[in-house]
């Protein structure tokens, strides 16, 4: 995301202004690949965890996965690319991967983003209405899908318009909008409103009543023996969610506010230490991708026993039974009657979330 308009601020000038010594192109090039190797390989192993533990495959958790993989995305191909470009202030890797580089990371984001804004709206559904019918997999997979295809279609300009430009001593990948004077920042205000502002909005909404009827009252439909136990692990959930979403928007801000900044007074992108400034944004905008795993392993006891499986090969890591039991046991509940249907229970998820069956009934 962060090339995509960097590629106006490095400019068509023939030389290269902004020339950074040694020693200050290995220190940035350390913090990129921590943040490359902890996202890619941490989300690769929540990806792992999701997938081959029967028991994680609940509606939330496939959002967490589509999160995990738009994360890894990001970090893979787009994080070490764009401090390169950054640093040297010079394309190396062609045009057709100049179009990619500046459509990819809108996508991801986007999709990263709406994700927690399903799973948002998912918690609410689950705790403010407990006895409405959840998503199956087939209306979860249908909202993933329109994630990402609606995520294409924002990010598609930045395809058709990215271009590579040769100059004397230097090339540039930079996206050449029809009116170079005024689309480029409306196009940075309408993704800021739309991948940042506008979930940004929902979410705290929706956790914002969530909270209410979590820590300020009884959960609506819920008398059951073991209430107290299925609250906790409520607000676990939910907090785990927010602390995600708040980590999200706090790498984020400052990004958005580089790019508006610039947009408003160009004369910024001519300052000798906007380099260093655009730098550090971009690096604590990339290391969004790096914090989910480390968040879920320290709040969620199952994601927990999921990386200690992981990493089960280190001589300081020990698997108990509990953390067997956390992915590999099922919870058989009573078999509820109605005068319309019967349903059995297979899996229990305290924290509400429901079981990604092909049709999920009320619960």
């Amino acid at each position: 995301m962060a090339a995509s308009y960097n590629g106006s601020n490095i400019t068509t000038n023939q030389t290269n202004q902004f020339v950074q010594p040694p020693w200050r192109i290995a220190l940035w090039s350390v913090a990129y690949s921590f943040v490359l190797a902890v996202a890619v390989f941490g989300n690769l192993i929540v990806i792992w965890i999701i997938l081959a533990h029967k028991r994680m495959r609940t509606v939330t958790n496939y959002f967490l996965l589509n999160l995990a993989f738009s994360d890894a995305s990001m970090a893979a191909f787009n994080t070490l690319i764009n401090f390169i470009y950054a640093a040297h202030g010079e394309w190396y890797f062609g045009e057709a991967y100049c179009k990619f580089h500046n459509f990819f990371p809108v996508t991801s984001v986007f999709a990263s983003i709406y994700s927690m804004t399903a799973i948002a709206v998912d918690r609410y559904m689950a705790i403010i209405h407990p006895l409405k019918p959840r998503l199956s997999a087939k209306v979860t997979t249908g909202v993933i899908i329109c994630i990402w295809s609606l995520a294409v279609v924002l990010a598609f300009p930045l395809c058709y318009f990215s271009t590579i430009r040769t100059l004397p001593r230097r090339t540039i990948c930079y996206v050449a909008w029809p009116r170079m004077a005024d689309d480029p920042f409306m196009y940075h205000i309408i993704v800021t409103i739309l991948v940042y502002v506008l979930p940004l909005v929902v979410m705290g909404i929706t956790y914002t009543i969530v909270g209410l009827t979590l820590w300020g009252g009884e959960i609506p439909g819920d008398s059951s023996d073991n209430y107290h136990g299925q609250l906790r692990a409520k607000r676990k959930v939910v907090k785990m969610m927010i602390i995600v979403v708040v980590t999200f928007a706090l790498c984020w801000l400052p990004y958005h506010v580089y790019f508006i900044a610039t947009g408003l007074n160009k004369r910024l992108s001519k300052w000798k230490y906007i380099q260093q400034v655009y730098l550090s944004v971009m690096w604590l905008a990339m290391s969004s991708t790096m914090y989910n795993p480390i968040i879920y392993c320290c709040l969620n006891s199952r994601f927990r026993a999921g990386f200690k499986q992981a990493f089960r090969w280190c001589p300081f890591i020990k698997v108990s039974s509990y953390d067997e039991l956390e992915l590999r046991s099922t919870r058989l509940t009573q078999t509820r009657q109605s005068s319309m249907y019967t349903l059995t229970s297979v899996f229990s998820h305290e924290d509400g979330s429901a079981p990604l069956n092909k049709e999920t009934a009320p619960h």
